[in-house]
């Protein structure tokens, strides 16, 4: 691991929060990570630094407990 920072695991860990919703996070763009590195084969491998793990902890914080409403049909 890059010194001074954290896999997507630990990161998550440290968040308070599933290493799928970090994932699912990312996706909807609600967080970014420092470094990300694009593998052979697609897969992307992020890196995570204290402040990146600081402002996870503010979006998890903003987050509303229980069922989020579905979003309408087109």
């Amino acid at each position: 691991m890059t010194k001074g920072f954290y896999n997507t695991e630990t990161a998550a860990k440290k968040m308070g929060v599933g290493f799928r919703t970090l994932g699912r996070w990312l996706e909807l763009g609600k967080i970014k990570s420092s470094k990300s590195v694009t593998m052979p084969g697609g897969r992307t491998l992020w890196f995570w630094t204290d402040a990146d793990i600081a402002r996870g902890r503010k979006v998890k914080a903003a987050q509303r407990r229980g069922p989020k409403p579905k979003a309408a049909k087109r």
